[in-house]
């Protein structure tokens, strides 16, 4: 794409967008001030930086013809779970039908195939639809006693443009009438793609941009491994811009299960991922022998084949081995597998099952060697993405050629990608100690070389740990030659950056042999660890335990750092063996370290220099992040709870980001519950004014940022509803303490990507040059956001930062803030280079990750951990909640969460 040449949208190169800005600003001056509060207004459009011009991954879209609404409701004569697949079914046999066509609908309609259907002709009324309801994989309905489907749609609303019209001209709207209307169009938009794609994701009203992903038959589907293959395809998702309704398009991939017999799934599933089975098996439709029936699987099961009896009318209490055998006549070749279960609690040996086609795999790749495989198929070049979209995308979603479903709505869409302009920041100076400047190179990123942390920590008690597991790498005792070289080399870097590390004390460093695994959280093992840290406290008292870990073993990592950062109050610092041996990259990886340990302990890596952060110093600030996480579908046992963290900076350099967490109702991102009278949040935000109190004179600051991460667009108004009262509520508890207050939210979670247009305005790969900010072109010149991508890319095409302003009493221009969050991606402390979210919200999401370990069993599946619950006390608040006995598990697990005197005020989750 680079080098092509791109002229910016005439629609922005004529300033009419600059002209809407000043146009609503002047109106809102004059506005009644006892108005409801709104989201801001954009106040301007960004001016400094050097100005280019890039592609974005959006194309125009025009309508011209009317859209009637219509609701879906379908009904079957046989008791089925009406699930979104049986939906779907129904539908394509309608489509199908005679009736459908009488009804003039074939290329006039578009719908979900679930609930809501659009047309470009009014349809008769009343409309029912009466068929056969078959499978896709069976050859047509039985000659009697079949299942009969009825298919009703109903007349709702002619769906009103003006609402687009108005969004596109410029003139602030209701986000949930737009949200109608663009709901409407991503139907219509999809219509082709949906009858030879795989669609994942809903269209859904109450999103500000509904969007959905289509998959496609790959031109090579990649093996990832285990079972499961790599599918690309395309999200879309219909967008309002300035006097432009675009529709942003974007490659994406998603796992799917290969179409193959259970016993070979299993089987590569277990050579590729050691531990539980997670998500793999959930929500799978197989196959059956030798009735050929159509099953869900719900996921493996515990039992085998001989293990597992039930009652049979005709054979009495029998197992599945000899039911197969009796009933049916099948010897069963591995009978010592777990048994696939179903949602009727129905049980199946998996060598009778095979896996039907075109089924995503339901749940996250919390594997590593997946995440890995799938991070290699996904991340391609610039170019290639972008010739990817612009060619196969486009064909395959059928915006290119003939479509009788967009002619007949009067839709057409271009095919060049729009061009918007651009600016690149920047880079901010830092300062080491003595002043000593970071050289920043063309990535954004520097070394240590040459340089002493500016303000170093001091660390005068500290202990080695070394865990001996049966890893190939394992130090042989706490003896090891190699292992005093290594503590030795650790220690001389730290000083060497600037610390003050004394050297180890005799009996400062033992080791602990770890029993057989006797479950999958290895709880054994940590009652080990616990033995062997009490003790070496005991002897050597450190403020720091350097933990040499055997391997990569998730049960033993979260088990410890539950237990030290919960139990025991002491801070932690962890080392892989294997990486640590390696002699290479050992300078390297104690550089690391030593960044992470400084911090622990209260230091501070580097600062923004004087000429950076102006606006920052100019008044006493406290910048805070939050972020909530939220158990994995398919793996957590139900009512996990989800994690809030809130973090907030205590010094004057925006270096130090002590962390709160706490537990939350499962899967809520924003607790409207304001009424309840357990003010979580509200108590969060005052801790973190109080420690500012502490570290600060006893002063609080004058000005507040809050980055507000993970919160999806529809949800922006909701922040200020419930989030903003809330740290409102935490201000009145100060007195009359008045602060001006910012709140931006940070999205990662969006698919526009940008393509410089020239060479010199690229990097080595093709990806914008960090520091690129677009805040004009791609969407409505009302609302104050901007794209920041701070960062150099690493692999792929980099992502830039979605920042949206919801709250605003600080006045910020648009250059001001943009300048702000491209300082702050600078002072990710752990990291010698700039980050792609803004350093408040990413320290954040890392506490929030830091609090999963604490819930590692529950978000694994364990729904047996009462009695540990009960045993370590009622948890935060020390509110129970009898409905709920996952949560109370929940509360037990994290118990006063991170309470002790020697960590709750540092930055104890590096």
């Amino acid at each position: 794409m680079r080098d092509r040449p791109g002229t910016v949208d005439a629609r922005i190169k004529d300033d009419s967008d600059m002209a809407v800005v000043a146009k609503l600003n002047r109106e809102a001056s004059t506005d009644d001030a006892s108005a409801p509060p709104t989201l801001p207004l954009r106040p301007d459009f960004g001016t400094q930086g050097r100005e280019i011009s890039l592609r974005a991954n959006y194309f125009p879209v025009d309508v011209q013809g009317n859209i009637y609404r219509y609701s879906a409701t379908i009904a079957l004569s046989a008791n089925k779970k009406l699930s979104r697949r049986v939906k779907h079914r129904v539908f394509q046999l309608a489509e199908e039908t005679v009736d459908w066509q009488q009804a003039g609908m074939s290329g006039h309609v578009a719908h979900d195939s679930a609930e809501k259907l659009v047309a470009s002709i009014m349809l008769p009324q009343p409309l029912t639809i009466h068929g056969a309801y078959y499978e896709e994989e069976e050859d047509g309905p039985p000659s009697e006693g079949g299942t009969e489907y009825t298919l009703t749609l109903t007349f709702e609303e002619e769906v009103d443009q003006q609402t687009l019209h108005e969004c596109l001209a410029g003139t602030p709207v209701d986000s949930q009438a737009l949200a109608k209307v663009l709901s409407a169009l991503n139907l219509v938009l999809t219509a082709r793609a949906s009858q030879s794609g795989v669609k994942i994701g809903r269209d859904n009203d109450s999103k500000k941009h509904p969007d959905q992903r289509l998959f496609f038959d790959s031109p090579d589907p990649k093996d990832i491994g285990g079972g499961l293959t790599v599918r690309q395809g395309f999200y879309t998702s219909v967008r309002p811009a300035h006097k432009q309704l675009m529709v942003n398009v974007n490659t994406c991939h998603a796992a799917f299960y290969k179409p193959q017999n259970f016993v070979d799934a299993l089987e590569e599933y277990r050579r590729f991922v050691r531990g539980d089975m997670g998500a793999f098996g959930n929500q799978v439709r197989v196959v059956t022998q030798p009735n050929k029936n159509i099953v869900m699987i719900k996921g493996v099961s515990g039992w085998n084949a001989r293990q597992h009896r039930f009652n049979h009318g005709q054979f009495g209490r029998i197992t599945i081995e000899e039911y197969y055998k009796r009933k049916h006549n099948i010897k069963l070749k591995q009978p010592f597998l777990p048994l696939l279960e179903d949602p009727k609690g129905n049980f199946y040996p998996p060598e009778v099952c095979d896996i039907l086609a075109d089924q995503g795999f339901k749940g996250e790749l919390t594997n590593s060697k997946h995440a890995t495989e799938m991070l290699n198929v996904a991340c391609k070049l610039p170019k290639e993405n972008a010739d990817e979209i612009v060619n196969r995308g486009i064909d395959k979603l059928g915006f290119r050629d003939s479509n009788p479903v967009l002619e007949s709505f009067g839709v057409s869409v271009g095919t060049e990608m729009a061009v918007v302009p651009g600016r690149v920041l920047d880079k901010p100076g830092l300062s080491y100690s003595s002043g000593a400047p970071a050289g920043i190179d063309e990535r954004a990123s520097w070394n240590l070389r040459g340089v002493k942390f500016a303000v170093g920590a001091r660390l005068d008690k500290w202990a080695v740990l070394v865990i001996q597991d049966g890893g190939r790498f394992d130090f042989k005792d706490a003896k090891d030659l190699d292992l005093r070289n290594i503590t030795d080399g650790f220690r001389t870097m730290c000083n060497k950056s600037g610390m003050r590390v004394q050297p180890l004390t005799e009996h400062a460093c033992v080791e602990v042999r770890l029993p057989p695994q006797s479950n999958r959280f290895r709880d054994n093992a940590i009652e080990e660890i616990e033995r062997a840290l009490r003790s070496l406290m005991e002897q050597a008292a450190p403020e720091l335990v350097l933990i040499m870990l055997s391997d990569e073993d998730k049960a033993i990592y979260n088990g410890l750092k539950r237990l030290c950062d919960l139990r025991l109050d002491i801070a932690t610092v962890c080392m892989q063996s294997a990486k640590v041996r390696k002699p290479g990259g050992q300078v390297q990886y104690f550089a690391n370290i030593a960044l992470k340990v400084n911090m622990k302990l209260g230091g501070i890596n580097h600062k923004l220099d004087a000429n950076s952060g102006v606006w920052l110093k100019s008044a006493s600030t406290m910048i805070m992040g939050m972020d909530v996480t939220h158990p994995t579908g398919g793996i957590s046992a139900d009512g996990t709870p989800s994690i809030v963290a809130v973090v907030a900076s205590v010094d004057k350099h925006f270096a130090q980001y002590p962390a709160t967490l706490a537990l939350r109702k499962s899967k809520v991102e924003i607790e409207r519950d304001q009424d309840s009278g357990d003010n979580v949040l509200r108590d969060m935000f005052i801790s973190r004014f109080e420690l500012y109190k502490i570290r600060n004179n006893g002063e609080l600051p004058e000005r507040v940022i809050l980055y507000r991460d993970g919160v999806s667009e529809s949800q922006f108004v909701q922040v200020r509803e419930y989030e903003l009262t809330q740290l409102k509520s935490a201000f009145e508890h100060f007195g009359s303490y008045e602060p001006k207050l910012s709140i931006v939210v940070c999205g990662k979670r969006h698919h526009t990507r940008f393509y410089p247009t020239k060479q010199e305005d690229a990097a080595h790969d093709g990806n914008p040059l960090p520091g690129t900010v677009v805040d004009r072109g791609v969407t409505p010149a009302y609302e104050f956001d901007f794209f920041l991508q701070a960062h150099g890319g690493l692999k792929g095409t980099t992502r830039p930062t979605h920042y949206f302003v919801v709250h605003d009493e600080n006045g910020f221009n648009a250059d001001d803030l943009q300048r702000v969050t491209n300082d702050l991606s600078y002072m990710f402390e752990r990291a010698t280079k700039a980050v792609s979210l803004v350093s408040p919200a990413y320290w954040a999401d890392v506490a929030c990750e830091r609090g999963r370990c604490y819930l590692h069993k529950l978000l694994h599946g364990d729904t047996d951990g009462g009695a540990e619950a009960a045993k370590e006390g009622k948890g935060r608040r020390g509110k129970k909640r009898a409905e709920d006995p996952v949560f109370q598990r929940a509360e037990g697990l994290w118990g006063d969460g991170v309470s002790g005197p020697r960590l709750r005020d540092t930055m104890f989750y590096l």
